[in-house]
Parts: C-alpha cells; structure tokens; sequence
C-alpha cells in the first residue's frame, strides 16, 4: 500500500478525471462517502464543475436530504449512536427516486431531494431529468455496506484521533456508529477511492 499526498485542487481533477472516464450504460453513480469532519459534501460540489468541463452532466444529492421523518429517526432518544448509524438514512427513498432511476435501463427522473430534517416535513422538490452518460454525485456519511446500487465509490478516511478533534461537541455522540462503521464495514476495504484527510490542506490517496 502506498499513500500519495496530492493538493486539494489536484485531487479535484483527479477524481473528476476518474470519474469522467467511467463508462456505465445509463449513468454514473458516484458516492463520496466521509463523515461530516471529513466535508463530504464540499469535495463533492468541488466536483461538479470539473465533471462538466469533461462534457457530462452532473446532479448533486446529499443524504441530509433523505433522511427518515423524526418519529422514526429519533424514536429511541435523540443521540442513541446504534439508531443513528442503522436508522437515519432512509434506504429505501434514497433507492427508489434517485439510485434505481440511474440504473441500466432507468428513467434517468431523479428527486434530488425527499425530506427537509430540519423542518421535518417533505421538500417539495421537483424531479428533475439527468441526461444518459450524467453523473450522480451523492454525499454522506455510512454510505458503504448497505447494498446501495453504487458505480464508484470515494471514502474520505479519518483516523480516530483526527475524527475525534474535529468532530463538534454536540455530534460527538455519534462517534461510536463510526467506531463500528470502522469494525463492521472497513469502508477502506471496500471504497473504490479511498483519501486519508486528517488535514483537509494536505489530502492523500491510498493505492494498492
């Protein structure tokens, strides 16, 4: 195994030049999957411009946007680490309106959007349609592991000592699911990309 330190922007293009030259029939289905110390969510929307300068379409989707409805998601207490890491996401919306619909022989119709946690109610977004040859760019925490229909997958690694410190005092409740991510899933093994981000300004891909 051999780590390559690379520059922020350098990995950007890197990863854009990935996964432009990813040829699947349909589309592309992209997870950057991280923990929210890791920013997940920033590498992902850093990718969406570069994808386009290559000449495909790209959609964002975060999983903040699908998760369950609070009287499920919270049902056993608001910081129970086990619900968080089993229960938040809701698997099955997720599948149904955006990953099933980019899958071979797909509609292409995705909602980018099902549910606003914060009011706790439904979004209202509207569907949009990705063109064949597009690109899903899907960002969240725990992503791998859960049979999700994925094309290629990226996963920002944090060892636990830099997890730890830059995780806030209020989410550091949820430290144990990625303790047990870690153990039961070992997204390292599994990540088709796999970028050690202890330092956001000084990132590093892991090769084989």
């Amino acid at each position: 195994m051999r780590v390559r330190p690379v520059t922020p922007t350098a990995l950007v293009e890197e990863l854009a030049e990935r996964i432009a030259a990813t040829r699947r029939e349909g589309w592309v289905r992209v997870a950057v999957d991280g923990p929210p110390a890791a920013d997940p969510d920033r590498l992902a929307d850093a990718l969406v411009d570069p994808i386009r300068v290559r000449g495909r379409a790209a959609l964002r989707v975060s999983t903040r946007d699908y998760l369950r409805p609070a009287s499920l998601r919270l049902e056993r207490g608001r910081t129970d680490p086990d619900v968080f890491y089993e229960d938040w996401l809701d698997v099955g919306g997720l599948t149904r309106e955006v990953l099933g619909p980019l899958s071979p022989g797909g509609t292409g119709r995705v909602l980018p959007a099902l549910w606003n946690a914060e009011t706790d109610r439904a979004t209202r977004a509207s569907y949009v349609q990705l063109p064949a040859g597009g690109v899903l760019l899907l960002s969240g925490p725990l992503l791998l592991g859960r049979g999700l229909p994925l094309d290629l997958t990226i996963h920002l690694a944090l060892s636990p000592g830099a997890l730890s410190r830059r995780t806030p005092a209020d989410q550091r409740w949820t430290l144990p699911a990625y303790e047990r991510y870690a153990r039961e899933v070992a997204p390292e093994t599994h990540a088709d990309v796999v970028v050690r981000i202890d330092d956001p300004r000084h990132p590093a891909v892991v090769e084989a």
